[in-house]
């Protein structure tokens, strides 16, 4: 068995503004807050923790930061439109009207939207 095989991950989110990036994760994506210290502000994401942390120079990458697994990755993407949400499409590659892509062999669907600093999440149905 591995070291880290029974420990629970901790998910680190950096942010220029935190106070705004805490609001995105709480009032728009739902996350419940758990608390906010001097480090962090502290959310609970499906179980895993979800630190929300200042980095006064952070720049976001260009990849996926966070995703979420979801079991209704449309149903998802309409709330989390109606709460404001813009989410992304892949130039070249056939998103439905919602921005959802669904990848070949039709099994997995993926759509993805940005956090205030531009951190790029998406939603799932992946396994």
């Amino acid at each position: 068995m591995g070291i880290l095989a029974d420990a629970r991950p901790a998910i680190v989110i950096c942010t220029r503004d935190r106070e705004r990036s805490a609001a995105f994760y709480r009032d728009v994506l739902g996350l419940t807050p758990v608390r906010d210290d001097a480090l962090a502000a502290v959310f609970d994401a499906g179980g895993v923790t979800l630190r929300v942390s200042h980095v006064a120079d952070f720049e976001p990458h260009g990849h996926t930061m966070l995703g979420f697994v979801v079991a209704d990755v449309g149903a998802t993407v309409l709330a989390l439109a109606e709460a404001g949400v813009e989410f992304l499409r892949l130039p070249g590659a056939a998103h439905d009207a919602r921005g959802v892509l669904t990848l070949p062999a039709g099994q997995i669907h993926v759509a993805w939207m940005k956090d205030p600093d531009g951190n790029l999440l998406s939603v799932t149905d992946a396994p």
